[in-house]
């Protein structure tokens, strides 16, 4: 674990402390994992309302030059060529074998681009775009800790945000963001997000965090929510989470990415050869939901999961989550055994309970396309 001398903080890290947040040291920060109203409240708030999440710990790196495109075309393996100025994409760095660095958003505007990871790979991704750089026409930015990122999630997102700029929050598709006026602050407004429900993501400079923050935060408006309502939403919603769901050790193919795979975009990539072989021949394992069926049972991550009395992987994320009011998680099963309906058990501390796969996402996304 992490001192707390050495864990950084956010920009809104004072004003976490000051709504009497939880902090806990998370990816080298410390962050706040939920607040007095408690996870239950913050989710639904998500589910039902809207919510506000300082992710400003997450990773940005800016590139410039004449040849940004085609570097990071090379560096992830999404199509970055199929991106418009204002368009986003989701995407993956990948390892020569296929697996994953990391995942990744890709942004486009007229003059760079802008690549958001996560923050417990900031460092190792920095590395690993940076080998690959060559003799290529770029400037690479670690912008990081100059940029704030706040989350507006929920079916009132649009409307809050709407009232606070002239962007025109409705016009916005999902994937794509306009820059401009937030509350007064320049930010650019991403309708993207990591909860299954509608949203946006906003960008400012750290400086100006606090000002964004306290235009959505208060009574009448949004109420704040921290990493635990954070991970509980995504997992309803099927998303991954790097270093449970996906890892150096699995590729886009297992874990149900194929989406984010452009085999045929007509640049290399690293891992492109190696999941050219894995389409070809098929994967043999692949990531499934499951919901625990014995009562107050809660299967958490790393807890050893068996099919048919062989273990066949742990648990890669697991808790109760408020909307589907159960014990679910996720796992790798064999690729033929990988579908709905499959019984496995899951060691909890020395006893082998039951539980039934079901196909992701567990609570349908309701973003608007």
């Amino acid at each position: 674990m992490t001192s707390a001398e050495t864990l950084k903080r956010t920009p809104l890290h004072d004003v976490h402390v000051a709504l009497g947040a939880k902090m806990v040291p998370f990816a080298g920060f410390e962050m706040p994992v939920t607040y007095p109203t408690g996870i239950n409240s913050e989710h639904r708030a998500v589910r039902e309302d809207v919510g506000v999440f300082d992710v400003s710990h997450m990773g940005e790196f800016e590139i410039t030059g004449s040849d940004r495109n085609a570097f990071v075309q090379r560096v992830t393996c999404n199509d970055v060529g199929a991106l418009k100025p204002g368009q986003a994409q989701y995407s993956g760095i990948l390892t020569k074998d296929g697996t994953f660095v990391d995942d990744c958003l890709v942004y486009r505007f007229e003059d760079k681009l802008m690549m958001v990871v996560n923050a417990s790979n900031i460092q190792k991704d920095w590395d690993h775009i940076l080998d690959q750089k060559g003799g290529a026409d770029v400037r690479l930015r670690d912008i990081s800790d100059e940029t704030a990122l706040l989350a507006v999630q929920g079916p009132k997102a649009e409307a809050l945000i709407g009232q606070l700029t002239s962007l025109g929050t409705t016009m916005i598709p999902y994937y794509h963001f306009a820059q401009g006026k937030v509350a007064g602050v320049q930010c650019f407004v991403s309708r993207t997000g990591y909860t299954g429900e509608d949203g946006f993501e906003l960008y400012c400079r750290a400086a100006d965090a606090e000002k964004l923050w306290h235009a959505f935060v208060g009574a009448g408006r949004a109420e704040p929510v921290g990493l635990g309502a954070r991970d509980t939403l995504r997992l309803e919603a099927g998303l991954p989470l790097y270093g449970n769901d996906i890892d150096d050790t699995t590729t886009p193919y297992e874990a149900g990415l194929a989406f984010i795979v452009k085999l045929e975009k007509g640049a290399p990539f690293m891992g492109l050869e190696a999941l050219k072989l894995q389409k070809l021949e098929g994967v043999r394992r692949r990531l499934i939901g499951f919901r625990v069926t014995e009562p107050k049972a809660i299967a958490r991550h790393g807890y050893p999961v068996f099919l048919d009395g062989t273990q066949v992987d742990v648990v890669r994320s697991g808790t109760v989550t408020p909307t589907v009011n159960a014990a679910i998680g996720t796992t790798y099963l064999p690729a033929d055994r990988a579908r709905a309906g499959t019984k496995i058990e899951i060691d909890i501390r020395g006893k082998r309970v039951t539980a039934e796969t079901v196909k992701l996402p567990f609570v349908a996304h309701r973003t608007k396309r």
